[in-house]
């Protein structure tokens, strides 16, 4: 079995054409690298190659560096879009939270069992209900009270913690605070929140009785990723659970917690083994 640490994984999306498979897979070849895993998909609507793959360097014939640098001009001339990193560099997250725990307690508990290919750097909140956890879990915890009126600087701040530890990813886990269109836009692609309904049904607040007035059947939890259109962002992952005509609002809200933290952890899990590509509003998952 080969050392982890010679293992990288390669994703990236380009205009689907003849010879992209040929092309990348051809380089590879030239430079003794040995693909351990592959997968990939073409949308044949907005006519889109996607392709993530794990790679053993061990054999390689020339330097990682030297790859890289014949990569370049391979994807230039396929107009790629892609990301390279080492398998074992974990990514690093800040979750932001509010007052229920119930997401965070999923993602500290995977992330210290090992399920989670993460390094949670910092919890920061509105409030201070959560620092216990967090602490109990060896994770920074920064209370950041917000109100209208300090809003753009209570942002700032949240942007200076990720900046100082050169994080990847912010996941909003029941965090009950709207970004602004500024912070939406300064985190594309790096910004997860979990929202308590199936979307597209039930946007905004209070989803769970927005359900129970509707009379639903099915109750779920999306993770996707933020953008400046409230509950509007590309679709990560979904959970749901059955209920009837007996389950009270009360109830849904309890019920739902298994689904929330069941979706935002596969989302975060899934972003960061590098499996989730943009494709204009929807997402592959590979």
């Amino acid at each position: 079995m080969s050392d982890a640490s010679l293992s990288y994984i390669l994703s990236f999306s380009c205009p689907d054409s003849i010879g992209v498979v040929a092309r990348y897979s051809n380089l590879f070849y030239e430079c003794g690298i040995n693909i351990t895993e592959i997968s990939n998909y073409t949308d044949p609507v907005s006519n889109t190659f996607f392709l993530r793959c794990v790679f053993d360097v061990s054999g390689m014939s020339c330097s990682l560096e030297q790859f890289e640098a014949r990569l370049r001009p391979v994807a230039d001339e396929l107009q790629m879009a892609y990301t390279l990193r080492c398998a074992t560099a974990l990514p690093k997250v800040v979750i932001a939270v509010s007052r229920y725990d119930h997401c965070l307690t999923a993602l500290l508990t995977k992330q210290r069992s090992g399920a989670l290919p993460a390094s949670i750097v910092a919890v920061v909140s509105n409030h201070e209900d959560c620092r216990a956890l967090s602490e109990w879990h060896d994770i920074p915890f920064h209370y950041l009270p917000i109100t209208p009126d300090i809003k753009p600087a209570q942002e700032q701040q949240l942007l200076a913690i990720m900046e100082s530890s050169d994080v990847d990813l912010l996941v909003l886990a029941r965090y009950m605070q709207i970004l602004s269109d500024d912070l939406c836009a300064q985190l594309s692609g790096r910004a997860i929140n979990i929202h308590h309904s199936f979307l597209p049904g039930f946007k905004g607040a209070k989803p769970y009785h927005q359900a129970y007035d509707r009379g639903v059947k099915v109750i779920g939890a999306t993770a996707h990723y933020v953008t400046a259109d409230l509950d509007e962002g590309p679709i990560i992952a979904q959970e749901v659970r059955p209920i009837d005509h007996e389950i009270s609002v009360e109830q849904m809200v309890h019920l739902g917690h298994d689904t929330e933290a069941t979706a935002l952890s596969q989302a975060v899990r899934l972003h960061c083994e590098q499996r989730v590509i943009l494709n204009g509003q929807r997402t592959v998952v590979l």
